[in-house]
C-alpha cells in the first residue's frame, strides 16, 4: 500500500463530524469553465470568485435535511450524520481534487483541506493512518461533466454518488456509471416535453440555441427524435460555448434575427442565457417566444433583469418539480455566523449581504480570515444583522426545485444507511437504536451502494420515492414568465410532465403577443383545404408551397401531402374542398346552343309551311304542276317532319325519346330523298319519251307508279327502323367516362349496326338521286328542275359527309348538337334549292309563270 499527500483542493469547504459522514459537491462560486481535456490535479490558477446564493441555498437544504436526520426517533435513531462540502466552483479539475479528499479521508485534528489519499492499489476502500473514516456516499455533483469525471472515478471504488442537478441521459448507462444516482430527471423527459408542446401548439419551425456542452447536445439530439415525422423542423442550430460566450451569444443573436422562426428553444445556463438576451436586445429584438430548459426557466436574475423584460416576455419553460420543505424558511432566517463561527460560506455571504465583516478578529475561528484589501476594507458588522427581514433568493423559499432535489438526496442516502444498519445488526427498521458494539465508520460504500439500488421510502412530504435505475420518475413543473402590473415578471405554473404525458392549462399562459393567441412559427403557411402541399428544392419539409388540387379532386383538412380523387358519380367543387354529384349535362331547351336550334327548327317549319300554302294556292299554275305537284306537296311534306325530327333530339332524354329520335329522322329522309329521287327519275323519263320508239317508258312513271316508289323506298327505311328499335334501341345513358363537373345524359347507341343502316340507307338513296340528276342537269328546257335538284343534292351530302368526323370527335351534348345542326343544315339547303326560285317566279315574276316560258329553250 501506498501513500501520497495531495495540494489543496482549491475551493472552500464546510465540515461537521458524525458517526458517519457524507460528501458534498457543490458549485458555490462561479468561474468560467477549464477546458475539457483540463483535467490536472494542480491548483487552478485562478481562484473561485463570484458566490451564487442559490448554490449557497442548496448547502443548507443538506445541512438542513442532515439536522432533521439527526433528530429523527426513527430514521437512523442513535447515528449522528455529518458532512463535507466542497465548493468545485463547477471546474472538472477542482471536483476531481475535492473528490479525492472526500474518499481518501482526513484526520479531524488537521485542517480537512490538506488530505491523506490512500490506496491499496486493488480497488479497496481504506482507513487513513490517522483514524478518520471514508466518507461513504456523495451529493453531487451540480453539471454533468463534473458528474461523469468524478462517476467514473467512484465506480473504481464502489463509491455511490447522487447528484441533484445533472441531467444528462448519458449518466444513465449502468455500465458506464454503476454508482451513479441523480434526484433529478433525465433531460430526455424534458427534450421531450418540448417536442410535445411544438406539436401541440403547431408550431413547424423552431430555432435552436443550446450549449456546446454534453447537456446540450443530448438535448438536440433527443428533441430531433422526438419530432421526426411530426411535421416539426429546426430552422438553425446555435451553439454557446462558456469561454467565447461574447462571441457566441452575438451570433446566435444575429441567427435569431435572421430566422422567420419565431419560437426558440434554449437549452443553455441562465449565465449563458443572459448573454443573449443582452445581445438581443442591442439588436432590438423583441417578438420571439422562447421555451426554456430547466437550467434557466426559474432563474431569479433573469426574471428581475430589465433587459430580459424587453426581449422575452411570454416565455414557456420546463422546471425542476417544486415541493415545499416545512420549517427549512425559519431554519435559513435564522442563521447567523456568530453561531456558525467555522462556516465560511455563511460568512462570506453575511459580508456580501450586508457589506460589513462579522468578525474583525478572525483567531478565533478555526480558518484565518481573508485579509485582502477589499475584505480588510469592510466594517465590523453591529451584530444586529438578521435575516429575518431579508428578501432575496437565498431566503425565498416559495418554489424549492434544485433544493428540493438536494434533501430527498440527502433523505436517500439516510434511508440507504438507516437500511444497510438495521440488517448489519439483525434489526429492521423499526426505529430501535443500533447496539454501540457495531461501529457505523466501519461501513463499506458497497454495501451502501447495494441498499440505495433498492431504497423506497416516503419523504417528509408524503412523496413516494425510489430510484430506476440511476434515475428517479420524470417529474417537472411547466412555468410561465408573466408580466405583473409594475412591469416585472412572475413564475407561474401552467401545467406539469409526468413522465412522458403532458398536462397543460393552455387557459393559464399568457402569451408573449400580449393575447390569448398562440404565436405562429411556420416557414411556410399551412396549406388551406383545396391545396396540397409542394416541397421546396433544397429546403426542409416544413418549406413547401401550396398547390390547387386538380380538378376531380380534393383535399378537405389543411396540410393535405396529396389530393383525392372524386368517386365517377362526383366532382370536385370549385373550392376543390369536397365532393359534389355530377350535374346531368343534356341538350336543353333552356341553354343558348338549344334555343338557338329550336328556333331554326321551328323556322324552318314555318317557311316549309308557307311555301306549302303559296303552292296550295297557284296549285294550277305551270310551275307548281311541272314535273307532278303531287311529289313536291310530299316533299314538302317530309321536309316539315325534317325539321320537326330535330325537337325530338332537344331536351332531357326519356326511353321513348331516346327511341323516337332515330327514327322519325331516319324516315324524314327518306321520304324527302325518295321524293326528290322519284322527280329526278320522271324528268329523266320525259326526256327520254321524245325519242322515237320511247312511248312506252312514260308509262312506267305515272302518278301511281311515282307514289309506289316513294313508298316502296320509304318503306325499307321504315322496316330498318322497326328491327333496329325491336332487337336493341338506344336508351338514356349517363356517360361517367368524361371527366368534368357534368355527366353527359344522352341516348346511347346500344346497336351501332342499326344506326349505321340507318345513315347508310340514306346515303345510298341520296348518292343515287344525285346521280341520277346530274345526268338530266342539261335537259333543253328553260326551267330544268334537276338541275335544282343536282345543287341541292350536292349540299345535302357534303352536309352529311361532314357530320360523321364531327358526330364521333363531338364530346357529351355537342353529339348531339351536331346531329341536329346536320338535320338543319340539309333541310334547309333542300328546301332552298329546290322551292326558292319557284317562289321567286310565283312571287316576283308571274309573267314567266307560263307553260310557253317555261317550255322554251
Amino acid at each position: 500500500m501506498s501513500c501520497m499527500r495531495w495540494g489543496a483542493a482549491g475551493g472552500s469547504h464546510l465540515f461537521q463530524d458524525g458517526d458517519i459522514v457524507i460528501g458534498g459537491l457543490f458549485n458555490l462560486h462561479h468561474q468560467p469553465a477549464a477546458r475539457d481535456d483540463d483535467f490536472t490535479l494542480q491548483p487552478h490558477n485562478k481562484p473561485c470568485t463570484g458566490l451564487q446564493v442559490l448554490p449557497l441555498q442548496y448547502i443548507y437544504a443538506m445541512l438542513f435535511a442532515v439536522e432533521e436526520i439527526n433528530h429523527s426517533r426513527t430514521l437512523l435513531p442513535g447515528v449522528k450524520l455529518g458532512y463535507h462540502i466542497f465548493d468545485d466552483c463547477a471546474i472538472p479539475s477542482l471536483s476531481l481534487k475535492s473528490t479525492f479528499s472526500l474518499i481518501g479521508g482526513d484526520s479531524f485534528n488537521c485542517r480537512p483541506a490538506q488530505p491523506l489519499y490512500c490506496s491499496s492499489g486493488k480497488g479497496e476502500e481504506v482507513q487513513s493512518k490517522k483514524g478518520s473514516s471514508l466518507v461513504p456516499l456523495i451529493i453531487g455533483s451540480a453539471t454533468t461533466q463534473s458528474s461523469k469525471i468524478v462517476s467514473r472515478l467512484l465506480a473504481s471504488l464502489f463509491v455511490p454518488m447522487i447528484s441533484y442537478l445533472a441531467s444528462c441521459p448519458c449518466l444513465s448507462d449502468r455500465l458506464q456509471y454503476p454508482t451513479f444516482f441523480r434526484t433529478i430527471p433525465s433531460d430526455v423527459y424534458q427534450a421531450r416535453a418540448f417536442a410535445h408542446l411544438a406539436i401541440r401548439f403547431n408550431w413547424s419551425w423552431i430555432g435552436i440555441v443550446i450549449a456546446n456542452t454534453a447537456y446540450g447536445q443530448m438535448a438536440l439530439k433527443v428533441f430531433q427524435e422526438e419530432i421526426q415525422g411530426a411535421e416539426v423542423c429546426v430552422a438553425f442550430v446555435a451553439t454557446l460555448e462558456r469561454e467565447n460566450i461574447g462571441r457566441d451569444a452575438r451570433r446566435a443573436a444575429l441567427a435569431i434575427q435572421a430566422s422567420t422562426a419565431r419560437v426558440i428553444l434554449v437549452f443553455s445556463w441562465y449565465t449563458d442565457v443572459g448573454k443573449l438576451f443582452l445581445q438581443l436586445d442591442n439588436l432590438n429584438v423583441t417578438d420571439r417566444l422562447f421555451l426554456a430548459s430547466e437550467a434557466w426557466s426559474t432563474s431569479g436574475n433573469l426574471l428581475q433583469s430589465p433587459v430580459t423584460r424587453k426581449v422575452a416576455g411570454g416565455v414557456l419553460g420546463v422546471a425542476i418539480r417544486s415541493a415545499p420543505v416545512p420549517g427549512f424558511e425559519h431554519y435559513l432566517r435564522s442563521l447567523n455566523p456568530s453561531h456558525r463561527p467555522h462556516d465560511e460560506f455563511l460568512y462570506e455571504f453575511w459580508e456580501k449581504e450586508f457589506g460589513c465583516s462579522p468578525s474583525s478578529n478572525a483567531s478565533s475561528n478555526e480558518y484565518p480570515a481573508d485579509n485582502s484589501p477589499e475584505k480588510a476594507s469592510l466594517p465590523p458588522c453591529s451584530g444586529t444583522e438578521s435575516l429575518e427581514e431579508v428578501q432575496n433568493l437565498f431566503t425565498d423559499t416559495s418554489q424549492l426545485r434544485v433544493t428540493y432535489n438536494v434533501y430527498v438526496a440527502v433523505y436517500a442516502a439516510a434511508h440507504a444507511l438507516h437500511s444497510l444498519l438495521s440488517r448489519s445488526t439483525g434489526e429492521s427498521s423499526s426505529g430501535q437504536n443500533i447496539p454501540a458494539c457495531y461501529s457505523p465508520k466501519h461501513i463499506k460504500p458497497t454495501e451502501v451502494l447495494q441498499h440505495l439500488k433498492s431504497v423506497n421510502f416516503t419523504t417528509p412530504q408524503g412523496e413516494l420515492f425510489y430510484f430506476q435505475g440511476a434515475d428517479v420518475p420524470a417529474k417537472y413543473d411547466l412555468v410561465n414568465w408573466q408580466k405583473t402590473p409594475d412591469g416585472s415578471f412572475k413564475l407561474v405554473q401552467i401545467g406539469r410532465v409526468d413522465g412522458f404525458d403532458l398536462h397543460l392549462n393552455e387557459s393559464a399562459i399568457q402569451w408573449n403577443t400580449g393575447s390569448n393567441q398562440v404565436p405562429i412559427s411556420e416557414c411556410s403557411a399551412n396549406c388551406p383545404p383545396g391545396t396540397r402541399k409542394t416541397i421546396r428544392k433544397g429546403k426542409p419539409p416544413c418549406c413547401f408551397d401550396c398547390v390547387p388540387c386538380a380538378e376531380g379532386e380534393i383535399s378537405n383538412k389543411s396540410g393535405s401531402l396529396h389530393c383525392d380523387q372524386c368517386p365517377l358519380e362526383f366532382w370536385s367543387n370549385v373550392e376543390r374542398t369536397t365532393c359534389v354529384p355530377r350535374q346531368l349535362d343534356f341538350l336543353s331547351f333552356n341553354e343558348t346552343l338549344g334555343i338557338t336550334l329550336t328556333a331554326a327548327a321551328v323556322a324552318g317549319t314555318t317557311v316549309t309551311a308557307a311555301v306549302f300554302v303559296l303552292f296550295l294556292w297557284h296549285r294550277h299554275t305551270p310551275v307548281v304542276r311541272a314535273n307532278n305537284s303531287e311529289l313536291s306537296f310530299l316533299l314538302l311534306v317530309s321536309l316539315k317532319l325534317c325539321f320537326l325530327c330535330s325537337l325530338v333530339f332537344i331536351g332531357r332524354p326519356s326511353v321513348w325519346s331516346c327511341r323516337f329520335q332515330q327514327a322519325t329522322f331516319g324516315i324524314s329522309f327518306v321520304l324527302c330523298v325518295s321524293c326528290l329521287q322519284v322527280k329526278t327519275m320522271v324528268v329523266l323519263a320525259a326526256f327520254r319519251s321524245a325519242r322515237p320508239g320511247a312511248e312506252a317508258l312514260i308509262r312506267w312513271f305515272g302518278p301511281s307508279q311515282q307514289r309506289g316508289s316513294v313508298c316502296l323506298l320509304t318503306c325499307v327505311q321504315i322496316v330498318i327502323c322497326a328491327t333496329w328499335l325491336s332487337l336493341s334501341p338506344p336508351v338514356p345513358h349517363r356517360d361517367l367516362g368524361f371527366r368534368g363537373s357534368k355527366v353527359t345524359f344522352e341516348c346511347a347507341m346500344e346497336s351501332v349496326v342499326g344506326f349505321s343502316l340507318v345513315l347508310g340507307y340514306i346515303g345510298l338513296l341520296a348518292c343515287t338521286c344525285l346521280i341520277l340528276a346530274f345526268f338530266a342537269r342539261k335537259l333543253p328546257d328553260n326551267f330544268n328542275e334537276a338541275k335544282l335538284i343536282t345543287f341541292s343534292m350536292l349540299i345535302f351530302c357534303a352536309v352529311w359527309v361532314a357530320f360523321v368526323p364531327a358526330y364521333v370527335s363531338s364530346p357529351g351534348k355537342y353529339t348531339v348538337a351536331v346531329e341536329v345542326f346536320a338535320i338543319l343544315s340539309s333541310s334547309y339547303g333542300l328546301l332552298l334549292c329546290i322551292f326558292a326560285p319557284k317562289c321567286f317566279i310565283i312571287l316576283l315574276r308571274p309573267e314567266k309563270n307560263t307553260k310557253k316560258h317555261l317550255m322554251t329553250r
